[in-house]
């Protein structure tokens, strides 16, 4: 998809209503692609704590992958809001309690073992569009730039390495960079990986 001279908003209703459109099956086959996608990087399959989401409004479900995960005995976290735009990251495993937060966002209900975004080694980020160069078009709420500003100028790839999660058809062809957006070093789609970090995507 073509961005042109769009604003942000509209290709955020664009692409958000196109992912609500998806049916179960849809999902689903997506969700095994994704899994295959993100095995092909090392550090989803080795490194200890794992960051992702719970998914909304369409987004691409993770629950092939924290089965997977839990499976080779790693840690999954989810993000839990904090103030000033902040998040922290608290375990969770598959049955364990939630409730939403105050965006209606499934949280932990267990929260007292949260770790700050430093301490992770890889992040899942949803995403709302994304570019090959590793720009993120996200809901619009800059909880994520906010919580890994660290990384802004740190020589990338680092840690933790940031994934954008989406469907292949949530790509565009250019984003405008804003002072304050955080570069994904990969995304991650039902059907490949794409290494943000190589010098054909500086």
């Amino acid at each position: 998809m073509t961005h042109a001279d769009t604003p942000r908003h509209v290709l955020r209703d664009r692409l958000t209503e196109k992912r609500r459109q998806l049916g179960p099956t849809e999902r689903i086959q997506a969700a095994r692609g994704l899994r295959r996608s993100l095995e092909q990087l090392p550090e989803f399959m080795t490194d200890e704590r794992i960051a992702g989401y719970w998914a909304c409004a369409g987004e691409l479900p993770l629950n092939l992958v924290m089965a997977s995960l839990a499976e080779r005995g790693q840690d999954f976290y989810l993000p839990v809001i904090a103030a000033q735009r902040q998040m922290r990251f608290a375990p969770w495993r598959i049955g364990d309690d939630i409730t939403p937060n105050r965006h209606g966002i499934p949280e932990p209900v267990r929260q007292d073992k949260t770790i700050p975004p430093p301490l992770l080694d890889v992040v899942l980020v949803p995403l709302v569009g994304f570019d090959r160069r590793g720009n993120r078009l996200g809901f619009g709420g800059g909880y994520y730039d906010a919580s890994f500003a660290f990384l802004r100028d740190e020589k990338r790839p680092a840690t933790p390495l940031l994934v954008g999660i989406g469907y292949a058809f949530q790509e565009l062809d250019a984003l405008d960079v804003e002072p304050w957006d955080i570069r994904l070093d990969y995304i991650a789609t039902e059907n490949e990986l794409i290494d943000c970090t190589e010098p054909e995507n500086p």
